[in-house]
């Protein structure tokens, strides 16, 4: 594929343009669940920045041996105004959601929630999962989208080989590839691997901003080495980027999209507009999960055309739904890029 071969005579973003300077953000630690808890290291979102196109949210884990952390373990949660990607470098992970959708979630496979106005999910790794490896990353809906009907969507990209290098496309297009999944706002999602001594140039949309994840490996980003975990930000203007390997394979993820247009207030699984459209949905969840569930609102719906119940219900038998935490006592604010 020749957009995937070496090619180190390609034009990049001189030095002075726009589009010159790249930002690496370094993870944070963040335990998930209780004293033996799946630790993750989150790149977005952090002071130094809110979103990557419509990418708001960022978790890289693993591997972990799942007999030492108890691996994926979140029992039903809810969700609005986004959507959730799940990619996997191995292991397995069971998801259920109040939509009525039940999937496996594997290596190398897209698995694409939409929350839209309201769902719940769940996720376990599967009983013979033994090393747990990936990413959980959110998409902000457009506020033309957040309202809609949730929805589910899988696709297994075909793997795109050029010299030393191999690409799956699981949003958007890239080096020759594209994927059939729609989204909402223009979007770009791909793994990215790449043999020792290997070197790449990728064409890039120069509309877009993008983001480039080192899971593994040794790997040089236009000469600067970008540390492992960081998430390299390359802001509008640049039309390619050359990727080279050191002595180590590579594996990174290459996210990206047009900048997102709106401001978005973002509290634990929502995704909203303001302060109060977070409080009503916080509501509504204890609401519908109190062992005494309240009752439809008047007229069997909410304030914003949502049914009730807005996050669906789910198969009896399964674990406890997990209760909202404490709404912070400061007002929440609105962020942009």
């Amino acid at each position: 594929m020749s957009d995937l071969e070496r090619a180190p005579e390609a034009v990049t973003c001189q030095a002075g343009d726009p589009c010159d300077g790249v930002v690496f953000l370094e993870p944070r630690d963040v335990p998930l669940g209780g004293l033996r808890s799946m630790d993750v290291r989150r790149t977005l979102p952090q002071r130094e920045r809110s979103l990557i196109g419509a990418w708001c949210f960022l978790d890289h884990y693993g591997p972990d041996h799942v007999a030492a952390t108890g691996g994926m373990n979140v029992a039903r949660h809810p969700h609005t105004g986004l959507a959730t990607v799940s990619w996997l470098f191995s292991g397995a992970v069971e998801h259920i959601d109040s939509a009525g959708h039940q999937a496996t979630v594997r290596p190398g496979e897209l698995n694409l929630m939409t929350a839209g106005r309201g769902i719940s999910h769940s996720e376990f790794s599967t009983p013979e999962t033994d090393l747990l490896h990936g990413a959980q990353l959110w998409l902000a809906l457009p506020d033309a989208a957040r309202g809609k009907e949730p929805d589910f969507e899988h696709y297994a990209p075909e793997p795109v080989a050029g010299e030393g290098a191999e690409l799956r496309v699981f949003l958007g297009s890239l080096g020759g590839s594209m994927s059939p999944v729609v989204t909402d706002h223009p979007t770009l999602g791909a793994e990215i691997l790449l043999e020792p001594g290997a070197e790449i140039v990728l064409d890039l949309d120069p509309s877009f901003e993008h983001g480039l994840l080192l899971d593994d490996g040794d790997l040089s980003l236009d000469d600067e080495t970008l540390p492992r975990d960081h998430l390299a930000y390359l802001p509008t203007g640049r039309d390619a980027v050359v990727l080279s390997a050191g002595e180590k394979r590579v594996r990174a993820l290459i996210i990206g999209g047009e900048p997102f247009p709106e401001k978005i207030v973002m509290w634990w699984n929502f995704v909203g507009r303001a302060h109060e459209e977070i409080v009503a949905h916080r509501a509504a969840w204890q609401a519908e999960i109190d062992a005494d569930p309240a009752p439809a609102p008047n007229g069997g719906e909410y304030d914003d055309g949502a049914p009730y119940p807005r996050f669906g219900t789910f198969p009896e038998g399964t674990p406890a739904p997990l209760p909202a935490p404490a709404m912070p006592h400061a007002r929440l604010r609105a962020r942009e890029q």
